[in-house]
């Protein structure tokens, strides 16, 4: 069965998976989105049999149906290799009852190695497949992670180069110093005077102007994104809910007809809406846990069905989740719209034009899976120093956000079912929260003294990628306003000033 690619704001426009994979955004600034969920097809007992790579080609064939059997499996087979530091990729932990879900074993310590260790595979092998001759220009702006990701992905990838622009001051100082020490000759790195949204919005601009592709194309650059946008960047976080599903099983934590909770830290709501893809494969969840800090726009979505980005804007502890436009929550707008395009474009048009919008009640009905709740900062603090002196367990904030998020949940709801938590980053990318969370009489040190201090008041090894960046040169300092992005760009590509 082909499954192809349909805009959600646009009816018209229906695409194959490669080709939603090189466009990235769909036209009108929609987004792109199977025409059909495809059933995963394999038992649980027949999964649990499976690694990591095998998942991968299992989940990943069903939905990129124009690659062939040899093209995706060599593109898993690059992507999850000895860059990661376990053999199992996406560990399953055990602590205090809770399955943590370790996503930050790649090559920058955070979630988005799982998909953007791929997407670039993904990207040439679908260039090749259209017959793409122009140079692939990734655009992308980030919170935190995926910028390194991306950069670590598509740094010296022939017939590409990458644009990653970051909010300045709305960033950790380690996720910062990865991206501006990141090498080769096709990245730019630029910190922007504003925050994730103003980039992301930014961004967005570029790939819906149509002068400037035309300008692009006829320079021999054309754009795509790594951002969660991408389908290539969602189809792969599928694959880790299917594989903690299945490792759930082998170790006998469930039997075949046992449903399960899925607990997510979400700020553009791409890794969440991959477990909701899932489910709707096979996968039993029962409950979609989403977890917010204090930019509580879901929270507050799910407890009231009104979308409303009109707030404060605060920059906490969990950056990657500072977000107040959730991007892919469209995707989920647009199915529970009866997969109306033009009921959804309406919504996504005012939302950009009064910042809010409200789903009907029957809209609303369909979003019984999902559970919102937020933690503050210092419910944030006491997640991490309880967890650990409790357990030796030690997470970053972003992960005790949604483990607090699911204390909230059970205390509520009295539901004991077994769950699996996505653990998103390493404690050591958030040196600074995560040690002044266990004794904060360490704040005077610098960033790169807590990582010691850290490592010895914990036991932990310091991570390869962290360990890295100590002694790496600084390569990147551009810093702009948010009105200069496509000059920035038209310099980096050489292709004339900003009209």
């Amino acid at each position: 069965m082909q499954v192809l690619y349909k805009n959600t704001r646009n009816a018209s426009e229906k695409v194959t998976a490669s080709q939603a994979i090189l466009n990235g955004l769909a036209n009108n600034g929609g987004l792109y989105v199977p025409d059909v969920i495809p059933d995963l097809g394999l038992s649980v007992e027949e999964l649990s049999n499976m690694t990591y790579k095998e998942t991968a080609y299992a989940v990943m064939s069903k939905f990129l149906t124009d690659f062939t059997e040899e093209e995706l499996k060599q593109c898993i087979d690059r992507a999850y290799n000895d860059k990661f530091d376990t053999p199992e990729i996406a560990p399953l932990v055990c602590v205090d009852d809770t399955y943590y879900l370790e996503l930050f074993h790649g090559a920058t310590a955070a979630f988005k190695d799982m998909a953007l260790s791929i997407l670039p595979h993904l990207m040439i092998t679908s260039a090749r497949k259209n017959h793409v001759t122009n140079e692939i220009v990734i655009l992308t702006a980030t919170s935190g992670d995926t910028g390194k990701a991306a950069l670590a992905g598509f740094a010296n990838v022939e017939g590409t180069r990458i644009v990653v622009f970051y909010p300045k001051d709305g960033v950790s100082p380690i996720q910062e110093r990865q991206m501006i020490t990141q090498q080769g000759d096709n990245t730019l790195v630029v910190g922007i005077r504003g925050n994730f949204d103003q980039a992301q919005t930014g961004v967005k601009k570029m790939f819906s102007d149509p002068e400037l592709n035309k300008e692009l194309n006829r320079a021999g650059f054309q754009f795509s994104s790594a951002n969660s946008i991408n389908i290539g960047r969602l189809v792969p976080q599928i694959v880790y809910y299917v594989h903690a599903w299945a490792k759930l099983f082998a170790c006998g934590e469930i039997s075949a007809d046992d449903t399960i909770n899925v607990v997510v830290p979400t700020g553009n709501f791409g890794n969440i809406l991959a477990a909701y893809y899932a489910g709707l494969m096979g996968v039993p969840i029962d409950r979609l846990i989403c977890a917010s800090n204090e930019n509580k726009v879901l929270y507050d979505f799910f407890t009231t069905g009104v979308y409303d980005k009109n707030r404060k804007f605060i920059l906490t502890s969990s950056p990657s989740m500072d977000i107040l436009i959730s991007s892919n929550l469209e995707r989920l707008i647009y199915r529970i719209a009866g997969e109306d395009a033009e009921k959804n474009a309406a919504l996504m048009s005012q939302l950009g034009e009064t910042g809010t919008y409200a789903i009907t009640p029957k809209m609303r009905e369909q979003l019984a899976v999902f559970y919102g709740n937020f933690a503050d900062e210092e419910e944030t603090r006491e997640m991490i120093r309880e967890l650990f002196t409790d357990t030796g367990y030690l997470i970053d904030p972003h992960t005790a956000v949604a483990a607090a998020v699911y204390r909230k949940y059970r205390d509520e709801t009295g539901d004991e079912k077994p769950a699996v938590l996505a653990s998103t980053a390493s404690p050591f990318k958030f040196t600074r929260s995560v040690l002044c969370a266990l004794d904060d009489e360490q704040d005077e040190l610098t960033d790169m003294e807590m990582i010691d201090v850290l490592a010895g008041l914990t036991g932990l090894t310091i991570p390869r990628p962290i360990e890295e960046i100590r002694s790496a040169q600084i390569v990147h300092s551009t810093v702009c306003d948010v009105d200069e992005m496509e000059s920035v760009v038209r310099q980096f590509l050489q292709i004339g000033e900003q009209k």
